[in-house]
């Protein structure tokens, strides 16, 4: 068997366990998100040298084809594919915790970018959040796992810390926006 199928030509493809459906269907949807998410991560990867965040970095990767498994066979019995569980969750929220120690939390919002390493990661917690959107909507058509909708949501705000941590450690400053219309002056671009 070949790369191509020709089972989508017609615009409708496999989903585990709930035979062809449509390829806007929100589940194709949110599998798609959670892919992009991943290759974006990869890009990531690509680009940074600190061996503990591409470490960081693989592990969710990997994490997220369970993320794809447990959304994939949300129809079939529950031991049958790997899931997400609470375990995964504290993962990353022990993970934060200790970002949060060393460097604090930003009383204000802050602009994405700074170094290479913490524009990226920011890429990867906006990915995060569209993903997280998808799977709200496939979550109106099918049951989905709780345990890998929390986990998704707090993989963006760990996203959001390792991208200050980023920054942090070049001892670059997080930026906060200007709001230039917000008084009534006039400003614009120059």
């Amino acid at each position: 068997m070949g790369v191509y199928t020709k089972v989508g030509d017609k615009g409708r493809t496999a989903f585990f366990g709930c035979g062809m459906i449509q390829k806007d269907d929100p589940r194709i949807e949110a599998l798609g998100a959670v892919d992009e998410l991943n290759s974006v991560i990869g890009l990531t990867l690509s680009m940074v040298q600190d061996k503990e965040l591409q470490d960081v970095l693989t592990k969710i990767q990997h994490d997220l084809f369970q993320v794809g498994a447990d959304l994939a066979g949300s129809a079939l019995e529950k031991k049958a594919l790997p899931r997400i569980t609470a375990a995964h969750i504290q993962e990353v929220e022990q993970a934060i915790d200790r970002i949060e120690e060393r460097i604090g939390v930003p009383t204000k919002f802050i602009l994405p970018g700074g170094t290479q390493a913490s524009a990226l990661l920011h890429l990867c917690r906006a990915t995060t959040r569209r993903s997280e959107r998808e799977l709200v909507k496939a979550k109106g058509v099918i049951e989905i796992n709780s345990d890998l909708m929390i986990y998704v949501n707090r993989l963006s705000d760990f996203f959001f810390m390792l991208a200050r941590q980023a920054n942090n450690e070049k001892d670059v400053k997080d930026q906060q926006p200007i709001y230039k219309y917000f008084d009534g002056k006039k400003g614009g671009l120059k």
